[in-house]
């Protein structure tokens, strides 16, 4: 039959083949069509047969066309057919699809419709022609039948798509599907529908699957619904991530579940989802444009689902194209402030935690897609290591006006901008962790920032590049080439940055020999630059290659500060290089250093500081260096037993021209020989075998040298008298002249040099009497010139007056020798201490230098002297000291020391003050090692686990101490009273108060405590009742909010000070003590007010947070509603309480000043927040039909009866005020022309001061104008609770007008630019109406 057909469809006239395929039985047509596909002859040829036999314009023939279409989309999708047939076919039947009319059109659609719902597509290649038959539907005008009704061609397609997306459909389809719409042209509304209900299928689908079908979701986003798109992917892979979060944090079950979503098989979707989305961003700007803008919408509502690492990911992949990438870095880097100042925020009140219990840190989510990106996704890549270095250039360290740039290498990151440069700095080092190829280029990158940056701080980079090579120092080796280009720029760098650069990439020089050929190079010719930076930086090179070169036999020094070397690579260095290679290279660098002997203080002065560690670290080095240091000091030694002064202090001055400068440092070179010393007796002397007996007798030279030296010099500086250094009272000290200058070195250097011999014959005393008496003998000396230079300084008003010398004690010296002098009570030590402990001015002294060290290791992590910078031992130091000073404050009140007291700050005293900078320390530095300063300071606890140390018990048992040191400050008579150590305890309490854990019963008690502190003492001074309500209130914040305490401190200010209205007589009910007529104001009103404002910063970021959350319409609706009721109320009851603080503010007679103008402020604020909450409950009348609050009509009316009609009563008293200073300077006018600058300055005073009332009246109109706008909007007169004030209508007294205007006609001239704002105008008015009255009382 099939021959048949094809035949008479060759025929030139249709007739015969009508008739033969009329005569075709039902199924005859279908299967000879079959056979024909199957066998795989001229299918096409038979279809175009049969379509030519079947006009569309007879019944019959249309009615064939659709059998053969419902019999040809079966076969396409059966899958017995080649593909290549199957196109064919279906591109046939498609070109044909246009001749048939609508209902046909219709009848087919559906039956698509059906085969969808049956889920018997297999291939999908028929959808192609169900695309064709939508398209020529929609264009169909013919009345089709749908139901009951009938509707045209557009109506019934959209009937379809909606049939079609509301019942189910086979996942195998999906794609198929998606792919289809795209052909199809679609209303907003349709596409919409279609983008929904594609969106709601990704769950049911294989997680293979997704990114073909994201990829056709993305196409078809380009006729819109892009948000749609978006939101939707973003929403579901973020919702991936938190369930194979919450799979991985619960341990594996008994019976091993698998896990739903493989984690590796998940992030190679995600990347390559986000390679998808990228590809078509390419091609689609528009996409990209909506991806930020959605975002940053999103952000607003709720920044979790926002940014979540997926879509991080996903900007940062789009962050490559540079046209977006400055929008996007700009977005997250004010996402990553604004998140870091909202748990900031948050930390910082309690209230605020309790209404938001979970918060969202983004540093977590971007470091996690660091750690997601090790998955292959190289995309990525790129825009983290951008989006890292953006940070630490954003946000790099300050440098202060003509200071030092502020450390940033220690200490905790403390404000948002710190730790966002943090941040940066640890995206960057764990992104060269994950990924090889890009390491080069980071490592590039850092170098080329800590070079071109050297005027700004560059210690953030020298800390990532130090963490960098630790992490991996063999990759260095592949960029040699790169860090000896950077050494040929170190002499023109700061020495700061040249010694932390070095100090970074120091375990490269073991490795590679050329890179240390070369640094030598560039060390051997800066040594010789004309520049001082160059050779300091030389000298800091060479002592760094000293210090980590080890000669073989050098001891292994258990002092090590830290093993800089990384373990990998620590393939023993001796088998690069052999010992005597080392020797002699090491001996080579000492040659060079000697000649820096003969150079500035400066240079001389780092090497000082520097021998020391190149000896612990190099023992073998020690007999060449203290050979050396025996010639240097050999300069200025005098041998002759009886020659005073010891020493030639001219060799150590140079003079050039007039002015005189430190040629030898010679107290350092002391300092450095004392040091050295010490440690070559202590370890070498030990360690060194018998057989060594020829080399020890060399060694003993020096050593027998030395102790007679030192010994002589001691001996001789007791004797001399300090007209032998030609330093007397009489002497001239000033820093102008040419003698001054030089007396002031001399001093310092004689000064320094006794400190050096102090701690020498301390330490070879071995506790006897009479080196004991040397040692006050040298600090007699020492003491004269100290109070000499205090003296003078004192008489130039210097800042330096009470400063003392920094000293030359090093801290572990300082710790011993408190720890003999206070705490030793071994029998046989007892006769020597004694001649130290008789000597108040020592003991005084001793104090004073650890406090000294403490404050230098506060403010640049590290000390002066051996083993400043080792951590480790800074800590052992600082435990000890603060034992000592613990006990001697506890043990010795100051009330018993003052009585026999003559000047100075008492003992007791400065061990408080040394306390206080100890606790600071620790927190700022030590911050993980807490708990071991508090064991170390509990002597009863033996050695404790660290695991076992309770942080909150150990803290409140030292607060307890100084609980009782205060009481008892208290309880003294008045005259015993110290304000200065009451202070210095509230701030040793604030700073412990931080130690406790806030939700711990011994916090709540210590709360309690200081409640009760405030409200029994009736404190006069000023500063220590500030100090003890800032505690009050850092402490109230953290269990709950302060509003109710702050209620009771402004009712008794108002009982205090008396109301404004003087016929009224204000209740006296005094809560608080504390609060008296002399600290009422200005001191408690505005600490009261600066709380009262810190809570409206609260409110304010809560109401910005509940629009955002009014704006949220998602499908957890219910949780968002509860959340914004909770929000609601908390904001309500907050303002409630704070309007009845300024109920009581505003009615209260402040003395003219900082507090009515701060008042003023407040109660702007104040009435803004107010309007910005009424405008939020605007929006939420609009958005639903929802009725305001009792609660909202409740603060509306306590505002308008308790504190707006308060307000336009206290403007007029503030007016009042102002006005009789006025009075009284026109009357002081009268009297004196010339006081015209006195004058000018009040009136300028005035003007200052009564700036902020149009402020305010502005602010309360404004709250007004929009309460009026809710009325409407909510149907409730809101209106019925403000009263119209009198205060703000014009009042012009006809029969006054003239006076006043010959009175003021100048000063009005000059005045009037500056009232901007029309409501100032009434103030001469107001000014001079209550004048009168006054006058009139008169």
């Amino acid at each position: 039959m099939a021959q048949r057909v094809l035949a008479l469809a060759a025929e030139e006239g249709p007739e015969r083949l009508q008739e033969a395929l009329q005569g075709l039985g039902e199924g005859e047509l279908g299967e000879m069509v079959t056979k024909q596909a199957l066998r795989g002859r001229e299918t096409a040829a038979l279809l175009r047969g049969i379509f030519r036999g079947s006009p569309c314009s007879q019944p019959s023939g249309v009615l064939r066309r659709l059998e053969v279409y419902k019999h040809c989309v079966p076969l396409v999708e059966s899958g017995d057919l080649h593909l290549s047939k199957a196109s064919e076919i279906i591109g046939l039947l498609m070109l044909e699809v246009r001749q048939l009319p609508g209902p046909a059109l219709a009848e087919l659609a559906t039956l698509f419709v059906d085969v969808v719902k049956g889920g018997s597509l297999s291939n999908g290649k028929s959808l192609e022609l169900f695309s064709t038959v939508l398209t020529a539907l929609a264009s169909s005008k013919e009345s089709l039948a749908y139901g009951k009704g009938e509707l045209n061609g557009e109506e019934f397609k959209k009937q379809l798509i909606n049939t079609l997306c509301s019942s189910k459909w086979d996942p195998q389809s999906v794609v198929h599907l998606a792919n289809m719409f795209r052909d199809i042209p679609l209303s907003g509304e349709e596409l919409q529908f279609v983008v929904e209900k594609v969106l709601r299928m990704f769950s049911k689908l294989d997680l293979q699957e997704i990114p073909p079908l994201v990829y056709q979701l993305l196409l078809l986003s380009a006729k819109g619904s892009r948000k749609t798109v978006l939101e939707g992917i973003i929403s579901f892979f973020n919702q991936l991530d938190k369930r194979l979060k919450e799979e991985q944090k619960v341990p594996q079950s008994v019976d091993l579940e698998v896990a739903t979503v493989p984690l590796d098989q998940l992030r190679h979707v995600e990347g390559t989802v986000i390679l998808h989305i990228i590809s078509v961003i390419n091609l689609d700007q528009d996409l990209g444009e909506e991806l930020i803008k959605h975002l940053k919408t999103e952000q607003q509502k709720d920044p979790g689902k926002a940014l979540c690492p997926f879509s991080v990911a996903l900007l940062l992949s789009v962050a490559v194209k540079h046209r977006l990438q400055e929008q996007i870095f700009d977005f997250l880097k004010t996402s990553i402030t604004r998140s870091c100042k909202d748990l900031q925020f948050l930390q910082a009140s309690k209230f605020l935690q309790d209404l938001f219990p979970q918060q969202y840190d983004i540093t977590a989510v971007i470091l996690e897609v660091v750690k997601n990106s090790a998955f292959g996704w190289d995309h990525v890549t790129q825009g983290l290591v951008d989006l890292g270095f953006s940070l630490m250039e954003s946000y790099e360290p300050k440098k202060p006006f003509g200071g030092k740039a502020a450390e940033t290498s220690f200490g905790l990151s403390k404000t948002p901008a710190q730790q966002a440069c943090r941040l940066g700095a640890s995206i960057l080092l764990e992104t060269f962790k994950v990924h090889e190829p890009i390491r080069s280029d980071i490592l590039e990158q850092v170098l080329n920032r800590v070079l071109t940056k050297a005027a700004s701080p560059v210690s953030h980079f020298i800390d990532l590049l130090s963490n960098i090579v630790v992490s991996a120092p063999l990759v260095l080796q592949n960029s040699s080439s790169r860090v000896t280009e950077t050494f040929d720029n170190l002499s023109f760098l700061p020495i700061d940055t040249v010694q932390g650069l070095l100090r970074a990439v120091q375990p490269l020089l073991k490795v590679s020999m050329s890179v240390r050929d070369s640094l030598i190079l560039v060390l051997q010719k800066a040594i010789f630059s004309r520049q001082l930076d160059a050779r300091k930086a030389a000298v800091a090179g060479f002592l760094l290659l000293l210090r980590n070169f080890k000669i073989l036999g050098s001891l292994t020094s258990s002092q090590c500060s830290q093993a800089i070397g990384a373990t990998q690579v620590q393939a023993d260095v001796h088998a690069c290089y052999n010992s005597a290679a080392n020797e002699a290279f090491c001996l080579e660098i000492l040659g060079s250093l000697r000649r820096c002997l003969s150079q500035q203080a400066d240079v001389r002065l780092m090497l000082y500081e520097g021998f020391y560690d190149v000896l612990r670290r190099n023992s073998q080095l020690a007999s060449s260096i203290m050979e050396t240091l025996l010639s240097q000091i050999k300069q200025y030694y005098l041998p002759q037993p009886d020659l005073l002064p010891p020493l030639k202090l001219e060799g150590c001055i140079m003079a050039q021209g007039d002015q005189i400068f430190l040629q030898e440092p010679l107290a350092h070179l002391l300092c450095c020989i004392q040091h050295c010393l010490a440690w070559y007796k202590s370890t070498v002397r030990l360690c060194q075998g018998a057989e060594d007996d020829g080399e020890e007798e060399e060694d003993v030279g020096f050593e027998q040298n030395f102790e007679e030296m030192l010994e002589s010099v001691t001996r001789r500086m007791i004797k001399s008298e300090l007209e032998d250094f030609e330093l007397d009272k009489s002497a001239d000290f000033s820093l102008s002249s040419g003698v001054g200058v030089k007396n002031n070195i001399y001093a310092i250097q004689v000064m320094g040099i006794c400190e050096v011999l102090i701690e020498y014959n301390f330490n070879i005393g071995n506790f006897s009497k009479n080196k004991f008496e040397d040692v006050l003998g040298l600090f007699t000396c020492y003491n004269k010139l100290s109070e000499i230079l205090r003296e003078k300084a004192g008489k130039n008003k210097s800042a330096l007056g009470n400063k003392i010398a920094r000293s030359f004690l090093s801290m572990g010296f300082v710790s011993t020798l408190l720890t003999a002098l206070f705490r030793d009570n071994a029998q046989s030590h007892e006769e020597s201490l004694a001649v130290l402990r008789s000597n108040t001015e020592f003991l005084r002294y001793a104090v004073s230098v650890a406090l000294q060290k403490v404050q230098q290791l506060e403010e640049t992590g590290q000390t002066d002297g051996p083993d400043g910078q080792n951590p480790e031992k800074m800590f052992q130091n600082l435990c000890k000291i603060t034992r000592v000073l613990l006990w001697r404050y506890t043990s010795i009140p100051t009330v018993v020391e003052e009585s026999g007291k003559k000047k100075g700050k008492s003992i007791s005293l400065l061990c408080l003050e040394g306390c206080l900078r100890i606790f600071n320390t620790v927190q700022q530095l030590y911050a993980a090692r807490i708990p071991q300063f508090l064991q170390a300071l509990d002597i009863t606890d033996g050695d404790a686990e660290a695991a076992d140390i309770n942080v909150t018990e150990k803290a409140a048992f030292q607060i307890r101490q100084f609980q009782r040191s205060l009481v008892n400050q208290f309880s003294s008579a008045e005259d015993d009273f110290n304000s200065k150590e009451t202070q210095l305890l509230v701030t040793v309490l604030s700073t412990l108060s931080k130690l406790l854990d806030p939700t711990s019963q011994q916090f709540l008690q210590f709360l309690m405590w200081t409640v009760k502190i405030c409200k029994e003492n009736a404190l006069d001074d000023i500063s220590c009742c500030k100090g003890l309500l800032t505690l009050l209130f850092s402490l109230h914040v953290q269990y709950k909010s302060p509003v109710s305490l702050l209620r009771e401190l402004a009712q008794d200010i108002h009982a205090c000070l008396g109301d404004i209205d003087q016929d009224i007589e204000v209740e006296s009910r005094s809560h608080f003590a504390i609060v008296n007529a002399k600290t009422a104001a200005p001191t408690v009103c505005l600490l009261v007010l600066s709380q009262a404002d810190k809570v409206l910063e609260e409110v304010d970021w809560l109401i910005k947070k509940l629009t955002s959350l009014g704006s949220d319409t998602s499908e957890d609706s219910t949780q968002a509603s509860n959340q914004t009721q909770a929000l609601e109320k908390g904001i309500i009851l907050q303002l409630g309480t704070l309007l009845t603080v300024f109920h009581e503010l505003v009615q209260t007679a402040l003395p003219a000043g900082s507090c009515v103008d701060t008042l003023l402020r407040s109660l702007s604020k104040t009435y803004t927040i107010l309007t910005s909450l009424i405008k939020h409950y605007i929006q939420a009348c609009r958005s639903t039909s929802n009725t305001i609050p009792g609660r909202l009509e409740k603060l509306v009316k306590l505002s308008g009866s308790h504190l707006t009609p308060q307000c336009y009563s206290f403007i007029t008293y503030v007016q009042n005020i102002h006005s009789e200073s006025l009075s009284f300077v026109e009357e002081k006018k009268k009297k004196k022309k010339e006081e015209a600058a006195a004058v000018s300055t009040v009136m300028a005073k005035v003007l200052r001061d009564t700036k902020p009332i149009p402020n305010l009246i502005f602010a309360i109109e404004q709250y007004e104008k929009f309460l009026i706008h809710l009325s409407k909007k909510s149907k409730v007169n809101l209106m019925q609770y403000m009263k119209l004030s009198t205060s703000r209508d014009f009042r012009i007294n006809a029969s006054m007008l003239d006076s006043v205007l010959q009175e003021h006609n100048t000063e009005d001239a000059e005045n009037e630019p500056d009232n901007d704002q029309s409501t100032t105008a009434e103030q001469p008015d107001e000014n001079q109406e209550p004048k009168k009255k006054r006058r009139r009382k008169k």
